[in-house]
């Protein structure tokens, strides 16, 4: 019989970095039945495959699953094949244009590569959930429908809000909500995790487990990862994400660019660190080593310990070993964070922000090694950081920077 911790040391584990459990105490007394009885709990993350790539905003729910799983319990990584093609409304101000099954196969694959760099693929459950809709007939679905009410569904705020602009409302869109509600059904779901955005399909669950006789699932929602700019969600079309599929030295030059703030959100989401351990380290660690160590974590995560090394020693070459002439110039700026595409303007790399900005499209721009394009990128200066345009190199610092 499995042997678990004991259910406040699980807990340590399971609430770092989440926003909210629907309910914790629920949790825990399915924690104590789990470890009383010797049986792991199931716990359920759905993916759409809706893009080839992961980026690490990506991998917040990933992480959060690995510490459910490094407690013994089991792991249900949930493919929406079918739910893809449907589409998901959340964070929608328009219908979604739904995914061809050819696209959903390929980029289901694609993704598992990925995702079993962070999760045990010996611990981990995998489903995909036209299972059990490619079963279901016209019957079956209108006996689900009957499960809920449409102003039910008009609460959540995506439908709310284009109902009350007149804007279409696919009828297909009213149904995934549902999709993913019987999704739990059908998995026998004890805890589902999703991102803050999703917590109305996650309530959806608990609600049709009730229906059909199961007990409620326990929902835990984790935050949506800020990019690199720390202002937006980390998103390719913002210029500001870090693909987990990124070369080491670009991984890592990436993340070295992030500000001091972020950097430990970053701790807490996209690691393993306690929160215990992260706060000594806000007291006792240089912020310019924590980063440091932030990325080597995240690079080895995705490639390799040597990997990390390397990545580690060539961006210390680069930037601080002499790669960066010491006679490059050093200009200081009254504020302690500014725009990319204003800042380049300013310190001479560009010749105005309109020429900032061609520059970034061209990717011409880099920030202690990262590529930027994004010009609405908020650089902070609370560190020194080496901008480069083309051959150009400075050394830019706010006030109160450290180098």
């Amino acid at each position: 019989m499995p042997t678990f911790a004991p259910v406040e040391e699980q807990l340590v584990h399971i609430k770092k970095g989440s926003s909210e459990i629907v309910k914790e105490g629920e949790l825990r007394e399915k924690l104590d039945r789990s470890r009383k009885s010797g049986t792991p709990l199931r716990v359920k993350a759905g993916f759409d495959p809706t893009a080839p790539d992961l980026h690490l905003g990506h991998t917040v729910l990933l992480r959060k699953l690995k510490h459910f799983q490094d407690l013994g319990h089991t792991v249900i990584f949930l493919i929406g094949d079918f739910t893809g093609m449907i589409g998901d409304p959340t964070g929608r101000s328009a219908t979604r244009p739904p995914l061809t099954p050819e696209e959903l196969k390929r980029n289901a694959g694609t993704y598992m590569e990925q995702v079993y760099k962070i999760l045990s693929r010996e611990g981990t459950e995998l489903r995909f959930n036209n299972e059990w809709f490619g079963q279901m007939d016209a019957a079956d679905w209108i006996r689900l429908a009957a499960k809920t009410t449409v102003s039910k569904m008009l609460e959540r705020e995506e439908f709310h809000t284009r109902f009350q602009e007149e804007r279409p409302i696919g009828l297909h869109e009213l149904l995934y909500p549902l999709a993913q509600g019987y999704d739990s059904v059908m998995l026998k779901a004890d805890v589902e995790l999703g991102g803050t955005d999703q917590k109305f399909n996650l309530l959806m669950g608990r609600e049709l487990q009730r229906g059909y006789g199961q007990e409620s699932q326990v929902v835990l929602t984790m935050p949506i990862l800020e990019g690199l700019d720390g202002v937006q969600k980390m998103s390719k079309s913002y210029g500001n994400a870090v693909g987990i599929k990124e070369a080491p030295l670009e991984m890592y030059g990436k993340l070295m660019s992030v500000s001091d703030e972020m950097m430990w959100r970053y701790y807490e989401l996209l690691t393993d660190v306690l929160m215990a351990e992260i706060e000594r380290m806000k007291r006792e660690v240089h912020p310019m080593q924590a980063k440091k160590d932030l990325a080597a974590r995240v690079v080895e995560d995705f490639h390799s310990a040597g990997s990390a090394r390397k990545a580690a020693e060539d961006w210390a070459q680069q930037f601080q070993k002499g790669g960066i002439p010491e006679d490059v110039e050093q200009v200081e700026v009254a504020e302690t964070s500014m725009r990319i595409d204003k800042l380049l303007a300013r310190v001479g790399l560009a010749d105005s922000v309109s020429d900032a900005v061609r520059k970034l499209k061209q990717r011409a721009i880099k920030i202690n090694g990262a590529t930027l394009m994004d010009p609405t990128t908020t650089v902070d200066l609370s560190s020194e950081v080496i901008l480069q345009a083309g051959r150009k190199i400075k050394r830019v610092r706010g006030p109160n920077s450290r180098a």
